[in-house]
């Protein structure tokens, strides 16, 4: 057998041994997490509650870059999960899976705009969730929409469409509620993240996640914030949700809550102020 040949074998038989080892390293600690016989990941244990914030429409996990970094070094396990902004009922049930199989003891759940809708849906059958953050956030009541709480509210989002919104229409849509709904640059500039350096926001603006169409108008479950603490921060100069659609909501579910100087994305203009709130909840978690 020709040398080049042998040379050959040796290296595909030293690939697939390398292979079948680390296919045994990953199998094993996927074992060792199932041992509970729950499948869930049993992290260390912390003193502090686990922090796990949810980011709402036309944003993404980095929208809270700033606020993670500080709490991250306060000693607090962070996770930022990715919101698919699907529908109310789907992105609530995606996190309540989430919060399964990656948490582990007491959790402060906290969403921002359109994630305030579906930590109110996911936490209402989660025991582990002790307390609840809003920020410049919908806290809707049991059968409201999206679209219910902005209709004659005064957001920036309620004029002509065609001005405001870039719509993709993805390959199998079979309905338009399964269109996409990208703010216009203009939008993003003007009403979503105007007290946002110009820089920072061209960067947030470019890698916008859209909501479906559909998610805007579906409705609400049974609300958390009925027998879970929460706290509600308000952007005094937010142009989505109006602040006094804000303070209604906040009002009505008993929120403490704290203003703050700031456009729709209070995270990245006031990531000190909003940290503060957080860790003012979590505080209260024993």
């Amino acid at each position: 057998m020709p040398d080049t040949t042998r040379r050959r074998r040796r290296t595909l038989a030293a690939t697939v041994a390398a292979l079948a080892l680390a296919a045994g390293a990953i199998a094993f600690p996927l074992q060792a997490a199932s041992a509970d016989g729950h499948g869930h990941h049993t992290p260390s244990p912390s003193p502090k509650p686990t922090v796990v914030l949810v980011h709402g429409a036309w944003a993404d996990s980095a929208s809270f870059a700033p606020v993670t970094a500080a709490l991250q070094r306060a000693g607090y396990p962070v996770l930022v999960p990715p919101n698919d902004l699907r529908g109310i009922a789907p992105d609530a049930a995606a996190l309540s899976a989430y919060l399964a199989q990656r948490t582990s003891g007491p959790v402060v759940l906290v969403g921002h705009s359109y994630g305030g809708a579906v930590i109110t849906n996911a936490a209402a059958s989660d025991p582990d969730v002790k307390a609840l953050v809003y920020i410049d956030a919908f806290l809707p009541d049991q059968g409201e929409t999206i679209n219910d709480l902005l209709a004659g509210s005064g957001s920036a989002l309620t004029a002509d469409p065609a001005t405001l919104f870039d719509i993709v229409a993805p390959p199998g849509a079979t309905s338009q509620a399964e269109y996409q709904v990208y703010l216009k640059s203009s939008t993003f500039a003007t009403s979503f993240a105007q007290d946002v350096p110009a820089a920072t926001r061209n960067v947030l603006a470019a890698g916008q996640l859209p909501p479906l169409l559909g998610a805007l108008a579906e409705p609400s479950g049974p609300p958390a914030w009925k027998s879970i603490r929460s706290w509600d921060v308000i952007g005094t100069q937010d142009k989505v949700i109006p602040p006094a659609t804000q303070y209604r909501m906040a009002h009505r579910a008993g929120s403490t809550i704290v203003p703050v100087r700031a456009s729709h994305l209070s995270m990245i203009s006031q990531p000190g102020a909003v940290t503060a709130v957080i860790e003012r909840a979590a505080s209260t978690v024993h």
